[in-house]
């Protein structure tokens, strides 16, 4: 079984530092869980969420040329990106074509620039205002 970018695994943590834990896949293969791939909010100590001896489901997210593996176990914890609901915005933009979705584009950057330019006016002084 290679390891390759977008495989989920399940691994043993190894190791821990303070910028991630390290974690032995199949085949006695190490990679690297960064703390920022650890959970989905911010991590002040990795101490909190693993210990060594965990094991974890963790997702490939990239291999280099020098052989380093890193990985990412908030991850291997999401659905496909597919997967997400959809917003209202989303199905609306959805229905649409590509010029629909141009035209709305421009509609409404219009309105922002004239309630822009309305709003810069207003203070300094509209067009026309005494100067003295």
């Amino acid at each position: 079984m290679s390891i390759e970018v977008g495989s989920k695994l399940q691994g043993k943590v190894t190791g821990i530092t303070k910028f991630g834990a390290f974690v032995e896949l199949p085949e006695g293969v190490t990679g690297l869980v960064h703390i920022s791939e650890v959970a989905d909010n911010y991590v002040k100590d990795i101490h909190d969420h693993l210990k060594i001896g965990d094991v974890v489901d963790v997702r490939v997210i990239n291999v280099e040329k020098d052989g380093k593996i890193g990985l990412s176990i908030k991850k291997a914890k999401e659905s496909q990106p597919s997967q997400r609901p959809r917003t209202k915005v989303n199905d609306r933009a959805a229905k649409e074509s590509f010029e629909q979705k141009i035209s709305r584009f421009l509609k409404e950057s219009e309105d922002r620039l004239a309630s822009l330019k309305r709003h810069t006016e207003s203070k300094r002084g509209g067009r026309g205002a005494r100067r003295g």
